[in-house]
């Protein structure tokens, strides 16, 4: 890579200068942000345990906490067994029953020590199990709560009881660890280089019943996010088989975790990608794009869509597995971020080589893009005029013909409207490229331009407040649009040192002119 990621995109920001392949590859990264904004709250980071039927205690659900903290923090450090287990199961009441847990209060009491004391009495599973609950509730609310939790030394004690004989308190802190792991990278890799991740995996079995599994699978997306930095190299490789093998589970949270987990290791970059690719995943993972369930389809198009933000060769490993059969069910839709990510894919394929843009076209999309173009919300719009720009500059004359055969012009045209400085730009730079390749047909495309009333909109852009907005609107008027005859020399009168000659034989009246 350039050592200037920069440099190249600046180079083409001049008068004549549209966007390269590296440009286009260089967007196909960078909307991936934009999408994701949009999808933050897609997976919940960290997850509070509430009051569930494996309790201690019998009637859990139904015996509210009436100790005050004080009493709890003191009867936790009794030395009574009985006591002890009854204060911190009260603690764990209050971190799990309320809406808005008294977290803080908690940690300010002094109490988080006590906990994580407990979590070292294997002689009371009991005990352990109550206090990695509480800890697991605490770790669920802000970072400096999970931090508090991190700093008491819980996590070396957590990473013991994966090894517990009794399957409530591993599950527990599975879940703890979970909740730590989605803090952030730093705890994630905190985590890591204690030696997490192979126990964990460990629970990978036919043995283990679904909900431990669904938590294992929930840990791992943990482990898989967050790409700044990404985690260690030698993490995914131990990670990429178990989602291999938990990609053909039956069950929908697991499928849905694991190929979001997919999806968060194929946002980092090429090197990631292929590691993916090597699992020899894709296959498998392709077919998810016309699941039943939306969710599953949703994760799918978002971890194959950006395996195709990577090179030409990975872009062609989903393309080799019929990806874009799924395509026409995916454009048509009804939810609309469906049909928002299904056109941000296919701007990469069209910003690949003339095969894969070829593909594109014999798949029967290019209808379907346009659909979009002229009647998508904004956003769907904005990427189906990215798809079609793209295929200007990788297309070769006949696709990009066939494209305008198809109707491109006018509901282009439409978007040079919009305020989006970026969507004007991108039509713009496409009607550039159209105009460029037509050679012979430049004429008939200037008047498709004029009659849906995109000349009186590029006209109006060159006085537009965005420089490379205003230059590329001029250059187009300039080269297509100015009506100013050429001159022809021949009918220009000769210059000399005694002024303009006419020409001699030329008819002059023999009385001379008269005025």
């Amino acid at each position: 890579m350039a050592s200037d990621p920069n440099a190249k995109l600046r180079a083409h920001m001049f008068k004549n200068k549209g966007k390269d392949a590296e440009e286009m590859r260089r967007r196909r990264q960078e909307v991936t942000v934009e999408l994701r904004k949009s999808k933050r709250d897609q997976h919940v980071l960290k997850r509070r345990n509430v009051p569930a039927q494996d309790s201690t205690d019998s009637d859990d659900n139904e015996k509210p906490c009436t100790q005050s903290l004080e009493t709890i923090v003191q009867n936790a450090a009794n030395a009574d067994p009985t006591t002890k287990l009854n204060a911190v199961q009260a603690a764990r009441k209050l971190l799990s029953s309320d809406r808005n847990p008294p977290i803080d209060d908690l940690i300010n009491s002094g109490i988080l020590p006590i906990l994580v004391h407990c979590l070292m009495d294997e002689e009371n599973p009991a005990l352990q199990f109550e206090a990695a609950w509480a800890l697991t509730n605490i770790a669920s609310g802000t970072s400096a709560q999970t931090q508090a939790v991190v700093q008491a030394g819980a996590v070396p004690l957590f990473l013991k009881l994966l090894g517990s004989p009794h399957q409530n308190v591993c599950e527990q802190a599975v879940w703890a660890l979970g909740n730590i792991i989605g803090d952030g990278p730093q705890c994630r890799d905190y985590v890591i280089q204690l030696g997490a991740v192979k126990p964990l995996l460990s629970f990978i079995n036919p043995n283990i019943p679904l909900p431990f599994l669904r938590n294992v699978a929930w840990v791992i997306v943990n482990l898989c996010r967050n790409k700044e930095p990404p985690p260690p190299v030698d993490t995914i490789q131990e990670i990429l088989p178990a989602l291999c093998q938990l990609i053909h589970h039956t069950d929908v949270n697991i499928l849905v975790d694991t190929v979001w987990a997919l999806s968060y290791l194929t946002d980092g970059g090429n090197e990631q990608i292929q590691m993916v690719i090597d699992s020899g995943v894709v296959p498998h993972l392709v077919p998810l794009l016309s699941h039943s369930e939306v969710k599953v389809q949703t994760a799918a198009l978002r971890a194959v869509g950006n395996i195709v933000t990577g090179s030409d060769e990975q872009t062609q490993v989903v393309l080799n597995c019929d990806a874009l059969m799924h395509f026409p069910e995916l454009l048509s839709h009804p939810k609309e971020k469906i049909n928002k990510e299904a056109v941000w894919f296919l701007s990469n394929i069209t910003a690949g080589n003339q095969q894969q843009v070829q593909a594109v076209i014999d798949a029967g999309l290019i209808s379907l893009i346009l659909h979009h173009l002229s009647h998508g919300d904004f956003q769907t719009q904005k990427e189906a005029a990215w798809a079609i720009s793209n295929l200007t500059i990788s297309g070769r004359k006949e696709q990009v013909n066939f494209v305008v055969g198809k109707g491109v012009i006018a509901p282009f045209c439409n978007l040079l409207g919009v305020k989006d400085t970026q969507v004007v730009n991108v039509v713009l730079d496409g009607l550039n490229n159209i105009l460029k390749m037509a050679g012979e047909d430049t004429e008939g495309i200037c008047t498709m331009i004029e009659e849906c009333g995109g000349l009186d909109k590029i006209e109006h852009l060159q006085n537009h407040e965005n420089e490379e907005i205003y230059k590329l609107a001029y250059e187009i008027i300039d080269h297509y649009f100015s009506d100013e005859p050429d001159e022809d020399p021949n009918l220009m009168p000769q210059a000399s040192n005694e002024g303009y000659q006419f020409d001699p034989n030329s008819q002059i009246p023999r009385e001379g002119f008269k005025f």
